[in-house]
């Protein structure tokens, strides 16, 4: 008889449901955040993208998409407009756009603070003495291949406002900082 149930599969619902239900409490929504990461002329020149993309997938994140730009010098003044009254706006300017960058989208978990951590301090001298070794958790990129403050090789947005922002900039979309995907 079809749809019927026995003694035996009733009892395996009661001893089994409640696991069930306790694993798809467990599975709760994971709110994965997207960031710009931008390697920049030196880095792209020194030879240390395939370096660098192994260190951002190593350190779990996913490289969501990626471009190779050469910014001129208008557009390098509309990325980095926030500095335009600093001092050092106008060699800025002039170092982004000595060569092609290359900017992807990262995606994991606290996506933004997780790149600025592993970028390191912006002056690459101070990383090279702060951030050092080989390790993940005491390494950074900057440290590996960036020179100074300036030509520090890698960019990093500093909130989720401004990675949407850059995210928009370079891939003419407006995009979702925030994701939601289900962890099993």
């Amino acid at each position: 008889m079809a749809g019927a149930t026995t003694p035996a599969s009733g009892a395996l619902v009661r001893l089994c449901l409640p696991s069930l239900l306790l694993f798809l409490y467990r599975c709760e929504a994971v709110e994965m955040e997207r960031t710009l990461a931008m390697i920049k002329p030196d880095g792209l020149s020194g030879k240390y993208t395939e370096a660098i993309k192994e260190v951002i997938l190593d350190s779990g994140f996913h490289i969501v998409k990626e471009t190779e730009v050469q910014l001129d010098a208008e557009r390098a003044s509309v990325f980095y407009a926030e500095h335009s009254q600093r001092s050092f706006f106008d060699s800025l300017v002039k170092y982004i756009t000595s060569g092609p960058v290359l900017a992807m989208v990262l995606e994991r978990p606290d996506a933004v603070a997780q790149w600025r951590t592993l970028i390191g301090p912006t002056d690459a001298k101070k990383a090279k003495t702060s951030h050092p070794n080989s390790t993940l958790c005491h390494f950074s990129i900057r440290a590996m291949c960036g020179l100074d403050s300036e030509k520090n090789c890698v960019h990093g947005s500093d909130s989720p406002e401004s990675a949407d922002r850059e995210i928009s900039f370079f891939f003419g979309e407006a995009e979702s900082v925030t994701v939601e995907h289900d962890e099993l």
